[in-house]
């Protein structure tokens, strides 16, 4: 069968223009649809499909046993879908127990060191007949051997700790006299004092107590005091270079 050609137009005639008609056809599968919960009913597959555009998606095929297929192998599954996580838990932190044993060998290190310090004080004073050796420096001792990476072992507390808890007690002393609450309101203003100079020592207010009850001849006890604080750091850096498993000491010097 042979079409008839189509009229000519004359010359300068405008034709109808062009009509383009778009047909979007929608077909429905018998079956139930699965829910999108199984996170692979659409996903880009080039491989499979022969598109590279990375932006397009592709159907998968239906079988006929209800919902869809399975990828096929060259396909990579759909990526995990990421989950909130909650934060964790703020852990409260334990309170540790008491210390672990020492060995013997440490122990029998410290409580020597210590002891002959003391002893050495105690040399000191009876040759210049002078108590040197008074309780706040056997307790400073105590915390030099035992405990030397505490603060309150450095060798800034202790000196300066120790002068700082004399000044008070001579300062309380000069204002209330040598009483038991004197002594108190001493031992007070000290500890005030070292928590501002960051010299934490306890025995230094121990110190003020003494001075106030005691009253010593500060021309003489002060010396006294501050060349047995530093003979106190100067053994505890000694001791901590003679064994050398022992924590070195000071752990910082000012």
């Amino acid at each position: 069968m042979v079409m008839p050609a189509a009229p000519s137009l004359p010359p300068g005639a405008v034709g109808p223009a062009p009509v383009r008609i778009r047909i979007r056809i929608r077909i429905t599968g018998a079956y139930p649809r699965r829910p999108a919960a199984h996170g692979w009913s659409i996903q880009s597959c080039p491989e499979r499909d022969g598109r590279t555009h990375p932006g397009r998606a592709a159907r998968r095929p239906v079988d006929h046993q209800g919902g869809r297929g399975r990828p096929p192998p060259s396909c990579p599954g759909p990526a995990p879908k990421s989950r909130s996580r909650m934060p964790a838990p703020t852990r409260i932190p334990t309170v540790p127990g008491a210390p672990p044993r020492p060995s013997a060998v440490a122990a029998f290190h410290s409580v020597s060191a210590a002891t002959t310090v003391l002893l050495a004080l105690v040399a000191i004073g009876a040759a210049i007949h002078e108590p040197v050796l008074i309780p706040p420096l056997a307790a400073s001792a105590a915390l030099v051997h035992s405990a030397p990476t505490l603060p309150l072992a450095q060798p800034r507390g202790v000196i300066i700790g120790h002068m700082i808890g004399a000044a008070c007690g001579y300062a309380v002393l000069a204002a209330a006299g040598g009483s038991a609450w004197a002594a108190a309101v001493a031992a007070g203003l000290t500890l005030a004092l070292l928590t501002l100079a960051r010299t934490p020592h306890s025995p230094a207010v121990a110190t003020a107590v003494v001075t106030v009850l005691q009253a010593p001849a500060p021309g003489r006890f002060v010396p006294l005091l501050f060349g047995s604080t530093v003979l106190l750091v100067l053994t505890g850096y000694a001791g901590s270079r003679i064994r050398r498993t022992a924590p070195r000491y000071p752990a910082y010097w000012w």
